[in-house]
């Protein structure tokens, strides 16, 4: 039960992070804008983080080594004008504003990952007394 809200607070944030990235930015469209779109648009960079990333991570690591890193910031592009082509509801025109709209999602993101976990304290803690109790 836990690792199912710990995955809904994080489609939640996705979808809240691109909804801002898409405002402050130019070049990131969302077409219909509603409650479903972005909660749409947070499951599937979600999946793609979570399935694609860390294989794709692992099969450029050299490249990233190599660059010192940088080459993250172009794998987050990347992977943001993925979600684009798989998801036609979300424009993205090009790769710049892919670069910037990655950076920016990441920060927002992972930011407010953070405030969800600990606004509603699930965390590590909490699993633990949840299955003491089970």
């Amino acid at each position: 039960m836990i690792t199912f809200i710990r995955f809904l607070i994080r489609v939640v944030a996705s979808g809240v992070a691109i909804a801002l990235v898409a405002k402050v930015l130019p070049g990131i469209t969302i077409l219909h804008q509603d409650v479903t779109a972005y909660l749409l648009l947070g499951l599937v960079i979600g999946l793609v983080n979570g399935i694609l990333r860390p294989i794709v991570s692992f099969l450029t690591l050299p490249l990233t080594i190599l660059t010192l890193g940088i080459f993250q910031l172009v794998l987050n592009a990347l992977l943001l004008l993925l979600v684009g082509v798989i998801i036609p509801n979300l424009r993205i025109d090009g790769f710049w504003p892919a670069f910037f709209g990655g950076i920016i999602l990441s920060i927002v993101g992972g930011l407010l990952d953070w405030a969800l976990r600990h606004v509603l304290r699930v965390d590590d803690a909490s699993r633990a007394a949840a299955q003491s109790h089970a």
